[in-house]
């Protein structure tokens, strides 16, 4: 089936009866464009349209599937022809439309899979008491608070604010500061006690004639162990590399390879003077209150 041979014996015969595409496109119910795309052998029209426009043509269903007006010689042999034609266009354009239906309902299938996915995801970190990843789903979530990271800094830093100030003081008002950057707070064992790698910043200072003076400083790789002990974080060990021959086999043997990767970049990359910062603002707090 020949659609463009087609399309412009239908073009051919609109124009003998001196109709528009509007014209005709009204007389059989459809739109101009569905006219244009025949006659641009873009496409053929619904088998239920065959007659309508073949009246309108004054031409026979056989004739216009040929192409072309027929005589009574060659009329039967088109006839079987196009009824061949006509029943494999017929076929592929089911198969077509059965093609893109299967498509249709694959596509809705996966979305609706990937949708439910997706709220199965938020569900289950709800559950967690983890932030939802979507906000679609028409409700508002958020977790409960979780300080566990901040009690467990703040008790590293009571820890050695206690231990400083329990140290020979050499000033009456002396006062341990402590600021640190943790590098890792490693959890272990569901959660019963942590493994925290930290740079440690430790300065000392006295009050004297209304001048702060400092006193001692020291800045030094720490592991800490804190487990929960009644409901309370609770340090229960620390180590520091040995001074000297010792501090590279210690460095290796304490700290996890990326640890001190980034432990090795503390004088480069900012984190001493963040540290010395926090410190001061610290100092003016407890002094001059």
């Amino acid at each position: 089936m020949n659609q463009e041979k087609i399309g412009k014996f239908i073009a051919e015969l609109r124009k003998e009866k001196k109709l528009t595409q509007g014209q005709l496109a009204e007389k059989l119910g459809v739109t101009d464009r569905a006219i244009s795309k025949w006659e641009n052998g873009r496409g053929m029209p619904d088998l239920s349209l065959l007659k309508p426009l073949c009246e309108e043509l004054k031409i026979t269903i056989n004739e216009l599937l040929s192409g072309e007006r027929l005589n009574k010689k060659n009329y039967q042999d088109r006839l079987e022809e196009n009824i061949i034609n006509t029943i494999n266009y017929s076929d592929t354009k089911i198969k077509n439309t059965t093609k893109i239906f299967r498509f249709i309902i694959v596509s809705i299938i996966l979305l609706l899979a990937i949708v439910i996915t997706l709220f199965w995801i938020d569900i289950s970190r709800m559950r967690n008491n983890q932030p939802v990843l979507f906000s679609t789903w028409g409700f508002n979530y958020a977790p409960p608070i979780d300080l566990k990271f901040e009690e467990i800094e703040n008790t590293i830093k009571d820890y050695l604010v206690e231990k400083g100030d329990n140290e020979p003081k050499h000033h009456d008002n002396e006062k341990t500061f402590i600021s640190m950057k943790i590098y890792l707070c490693e959890e272990k064992e569901k959660f019963t006690y942590f493994n925290v790698y930290a740079w440690v910043l430790e300065e000392k200072y006295y009050l004297e004639n209304n001048s702060v003076s400092q006193d001692s400083s020291s800045s030094i790789p720490y592991k800490f162990v804190v487990e929960k002990i009644d409901e309370k974080y609770v340090v229960t060990d620390s180590k520091i590399p040995r001074e000297g021959s010792y501090y590279l086999d210690d460095m290796k043997n304490i700290f996890p390879k990326t640890i001190r990767n980034n432990m090795d970049k503390v004088h480069t990359d900012g984190t001493i003077e963040r540290l010395q910062l926090d410190i001061k603002q610290q100092i003016k707090l407890y002094f001059y209150k």
